[in-house]
């Protein structure tokens, strides 16, 4: 019996030229997404492009996205934007985004003050609004998100408050996707199929 997983690599089902699709891939930390979100867009393109949401904190941080573009090598289009996807015309392209988590940070923690706790609504609808600006574009999507929520709840209430966000926002892109791949221990376990 053939193993479902390898079956979503499949080039030949998908359509490219006019929009190709939006795939969501989710999982835990060093599950193996980032990986197989860019094997999947080589798979699909010759020259994808890869926008990259991080905030660059620190040199540790500098050196790891150094890492990965080294990795990715010369036939990928890098593009960093941490907060507005949609400014950027990716039409015709394969896409990929890496990732939703850190992109919803910038939002989350941007109008922040003091003590005062970031508003999960407010983000969540600015959010909704970018993915859904920026997924307008006839283009194939590969989102890269974390399963954040897994663990226990945490102590830190403003830790609760990006969980549920983060919760919220990952439903909305599976509901919109067209395939959801989930990742553990570097295996693709598939939630949700294109339809045929």
């Amino acid at each position: 019996m053939e193993n479902n997983r390898t079956n979503i690599y499949n080039k030949a089902q998908r359509p490219l030229g006019g929009r190709g699709g939006l795939i969501l891939i989710t999982g835990g930390q060093r599950s193996g997404k980032s990986t197989k979100a860019e094997e999947l867009a080589l798979s699909l393109s010759p020259n994808p492009v890869y926008m990259a949401t991080a905030h660059i904190w620190d040199d540790e941080f500098r050196e790891r996205v150094a890492r990965h573009q080294a990795r990715r090598g010369p036939n990928w289009t890098n593009i960093e934007e941490e907060l507005y996807l949609s400014q950027h015309d990716v039409s015709g392209k394969v896409v990929l985004i890496d990732c939703c988590t850190l992109w919803a940070t910038n939002f989350f923690f941007r109008d922040s003050k003091g003590d005062e706790l970031p508003d999960v609504d407010k983000t969540l609808a600015e959010l909704k609004a970018e993915f859904d600006r920026f997924t307008s574009q006839d283009a194939t999507f590969i989102f890269v998100t974390n399963e954040i929520g897994l663990g226990g709840v945490s102590a830190n209430a403003v830790q609760r408050r990006f969980t549920d966000l983060m919760g919220w926002f990952n439903q909305y892109i599976a509901q919109k996707a067209d395939e959801v791949i989930m990742m553990v221990s570097g295996l693709p376990f598939i939630l949700k199929a294109p339809n045929k």
